[in-house]
């Protein structure tokens, strides 16, 4: 897409959920080298980062007070607790990108994909199933950043969220990441080229 369109039109919202380890940040980090009208939403985190995370990549951490505030001020788009810790979307970058005729993509857990898209029903939402239950806890396992009754809670989490997938514009088994990330490129351009 041109610059000149992108700045001759509204961008747009889309939405990718999956459950953790579900492959959204390798396919969303393809599509942004990709794409250089695509902006990534970053969203804001009451967690702890671990060891190979910084602030701003792949969150921006908050204490959990700084969070509240964010919220009870109306800066978050969306928000959920999860696992004890809170998770949002900041308004204004995301509002501020479309604005300026850039599509901003979210990287966002079922809960927070379906509340951004009751806000903005226009979003395209995509949902991305594992392509079995061993191999996604296999790709959790490997990530090696929790602990086993962490890693119980999130493959029954993962269970509902899958559950969900029917409530998505589009739901892919992400099972070839090339094939994937092919795919996901084609569902955005042919919503971004409608009025």
């Amino acid at each position: 897409m041109s610059a000149l369109r992108a700045k001759s039109r509204r961008g747009k919202f889309i939405v990718l959920s999956s459950p953790s380890g579900g492959g959204k940040s390798t396919i969303i980090d393809r599509l942004l080298r990709q794409n250089p009208n695509l902006i990534h939403s970053i969203s804001v985190t009451t967690r702890a980062p671990r060891l190979h995370e910084r602030d701003g990549d792949p969150y921006w951490f908050l204490s959990l007070d700084e969070f509240m505030h964010r919220r009870d001020r109306g800066e978050l788009l969306e928000w959920e607790e999860v696992y004890g810790d809170y998770y949002g979307t900041p308004r204004q970058p995301a509002e501020e990108a479309i604005a300026n005729g850039n599509d901003v993509i979210f990287d966002l857990d079922v809960k927070g994909a379906l509340k951004l898209k009751l806000l903005h029903p226009e979003a395209l939402t995509i949902f991305l199933y594992p392509p079995s239950f061993d191999a996604l806890e296999t790709r959790l396992r490997q990530r090696g950043t929790e602990s086993e009754e962490q890693l119980q809670k999130r493959l029954s989490l993962a269970r509902w969220e899958c559950e969900q997938g029917d409530r998505f514009d589009h739901q892919l088994v992400n099972d070839d990441l090339d094939e994937t990330v092919r795919t996901v490129a084609d569902l955005i351009e042919r919503h971004c080229q409608e009025a």
